[in-house]
C-alpha cells in the first residue's frame, strides 16, 4: 500500500494541479484524500476534514449516497459509455426529458457536454449561429458582466473579465463588451444600494442602444457572481437585465453551472426572479458531485434556428451514459428526500452561526444566498481597505482552518463556504468552529482585543 509520504512525493515530481501556484504548492505538506463519506473526507492517514466547499461546490447529497452509489452500479452493469454522436442511450435520454421538466418553462432542448466552460461555450456557439442562421451575421457582440467567470475555454474567457483568471489569454480572445458588476460593498458606480435603482443593471441600455442590433446575447450568472468572492446581486438585478435585453432583441445565456441545483434556494437560481432564458447552462451539482457532465438548455425557437442544419460541436462522451445514470438519481433525490427544504434549514443555521463573523474587525461584508457565503477579510473595516494582494491572508486563513479539521479554499481574500446541501446543523458548527479557530490564528480575535 502507498504511504502518505511517497504518495506526495509523486505528486510532486508529476502532477500539474489546477488554479494552483505550484511553487506555493509544492513547500507544504498537502492532503492526499482516499476516502470520503457523508460531508467529510478522510486522508490517507486516516484524518478526517469537514468538506467545506462541496469539492468545489458540486458536491450535492453528500460523499458515497447509498442512491447514487446504486445508480452508478447498475449502469455499469449495463453499459459505460457508447458515442451520442448518431446514437442515443436510455439515461441520458431520460435526463434530457427531466432537465427540461424541471427547468423554466420553455426551455426544451438539452446539449451535454463535460464541463461547466463547455456549457458556457456551447451556448455562445449556439447564439452565434442562431443569428447567422436568421441572417444576422452583424449580431457577432456578447455583453457580459464585470467580474464574470464563466469558465476556462477559449469562448467562455471572453465573457469573462477577472484579470487573475483570464489577462493571460487576453490575445486569444474575442472582443465583448461589460457592464458594471452589482458589487454592493464595492460600487464600481460609487453609489449607494437603497437608492441607486439598480443603476448597474440599467447600464445594459446603454450598452445595447450604442451598439444597436450588433449585440448576439448577453451573459449573466443569475444572482451570485462566483469565483468574483459571491458577490450577491441586489433583488431584481438579473429581472432586469433579462428584460433590457429582451427590449434590444438581444438573446439571453444564463450560466447556472455555479448556482444550480439548490444552491441559492430554487432548484435554478434564475426562477427567484422568473426569468425565463434562452439559452441555460448547468454543471457543478448536475451529478450530485459524482461524475463530469454538464449540459446547455435551449428553447425551441433556438433549437428550430438550426433546422436543415447541423450544429458542429461535440464530444467524445457527451451524453456518457454512467454520468446521465448518477445525475438522473440526483435529480430524484431532490424529489424524495426534499434536498431544497434541507439547503434552506441549513442556509438559515448558517447564517445564525456566522454572527461572531460578522463583529471581527477583519471581516468587512459577509455575503450570502441559500448556501453559497463569501466571508470577505480586510485590513480595515471602517475604510474597506483590502489586504496586500502578496499577504495572502485568504489562503493562510484557510490553510490554518485545515488544521481544525475544515478543507475550504478562498477566492482571494474572500473565505468561501459552501457545503453540501445536506450538511447537518451540528455538522455546520463544526465548520464554523473551525473556520472561526483559522481566522483567530491568523488573524487574532478582534472581540478580545487581540
Amino acid at each position: 500500500m502507498a504511504t502518505t509520504s511517497h504518495l506526495r512525493s509523486l505528486d510532486r515530481d508529476h502532477v500539474w494541479h489546477p488554479f494552483t501556484q505550484m511553487d506555493r504548492w509544492l513547500a507544504d505538506d498537502q492532503l492526499v484524500i482516499e476516502s470520503a463519506e457523508g460531508v467529510w473526507l478522510v486522508d490517507t492517514d486516516g484524518n478526517r476534514y469537514l468538506d467545506g466547499n462541496a469539492s468545489l461546490w458540486v458536491n450535492v447529497h453528500g460523499h458515497r449516497h447509498p442512491k447514487l452509489d446504486q445508480a452508478l452500479r447498475e449502469q455499469i452493469d449495463k453499459v459505460s459509455h457508447s458515442t451520442f454522436l448518431g446514437l442515443s442511450n436510455v439515461p441520458a435520454t431520460q435526463l434530457a426529458a427531466k432537465l427540461v421538466e424541471l427547468a423554466p418553462e420553455g426551455l426544451t432542448r438539452a446539449f451535454f457536454s463535460e464541463a461547466g466552460a463547455a456549457a458556457v461555450e456551447v451556448a455562445i456557439k449556439m447564439a452565434h449561429a442562431y443569428w447567422l442562421h436568421h441572417d444576422q451575421p452583424q449580431r457577432d457582440l456578447f455583453v457580459s458582466v464585470e467580474g464574470a467567470y464563466h469558465g476556462d475555454t477559449i469562448g467562455s474567457v471572453s465573457v469573462g473579465h477577472i484579470d487573475a483568471f483570464h489577462e493571460t489569454y487576453r490575445p486569444l480572445l474575442f472582443t465583448t463588451a461589460a457592464v458594471p458588476q452589482p458589487y454592493c460593498y464595492r460600487c464600481p458606480l460609487s453609489l449607494e444600494p437603497t437608492t441607486c435603482g439598480l443603476a448597474c443593471a440599467e447600464a445594459l441600455t446603454d450598452v445595447l442602444a450604442e451598439h444597436g442590433d450588433r449585440v448576439a446575447a448577453v451573459v449573466v450568472e443569475p444572482r451570485v457572481q462566483g469565483a468574483a468572492g459571491i458577490i450577491t446581486a441586489p433583488d431584481g438585478h438579473l429581472r432586469r437585465m433579462a428584460e433590457i435585453a429582451r427590449a434590444h432583441g438581444a438573446l439571453l445565456i444564463v450560466d447556472e453551472v455555479a448556482t444550480g441545483f439548490g444552491r441559492t434556494g430554487p432548484l435554478f437560481s434564475c426562477t427567484a426572479e422568473g426569468v425565463v432564458p434562452d439559452l441555460m447552462a448547468v454543471g457543478k451539482g448536475l451529478t450530485g458531485g459524482y461524475l463530469p457532465m454538464s449540459a446547455t438548455l435551449a428553447t425551441e425557437a433556438v433549437f428550430e434556428a438550426f433546422s436543415g442544419k447541423t450544429f458542429f460541436h461535440g464530444h467524445s462522451y457527451s451524453g456518457n451514459p454512467l454520468t446521465a445514470a448518477v445525475a438522473l438519481a440526483n435529480l430524484e433525490l431532490f424529489e424524495t428526500e426534499d434536498a431544497l427544504a434541507a439547503a434552506a434549514g441549513l442556509a438559515t443555521h448558517l447564517t445564525e452561526g456566522l454572527g461572531r463573523f460578522a463583529a471581527h474587525p477583519n471581516v468587512g461584508e459577509i455575503r450570502q444566498r441559500g448556501t453559497m457565503i463569501g466571508i470577505e477579510l480586510v485590513a480595515d473595516r471602517e475604510s474597506r481597505a483590502a489586504f496586500p494582494p502578496e499577504d495572502l491572508t485568504g489562503a493562510k486563513v484557510c490553510r490554518a482552518a485545515r488544521d481544525h479539521g475544515l478543507v475550504i479554499r478562498p477566492l482571494g481574500d474572500t473565505v468561501v463556504v459552501m457545503p453540501a446541501l445536506t450538511m447537518r446543523t451540528h455538522e455546520a458548527d463544526l465548520l464554523l468552529d473551525a473556520l472561526w479557530a483559522g481566522l483567530v490564528d491568523v488573524l487574532g480575535d478582534g472581540a478580545l482585543g487581540d
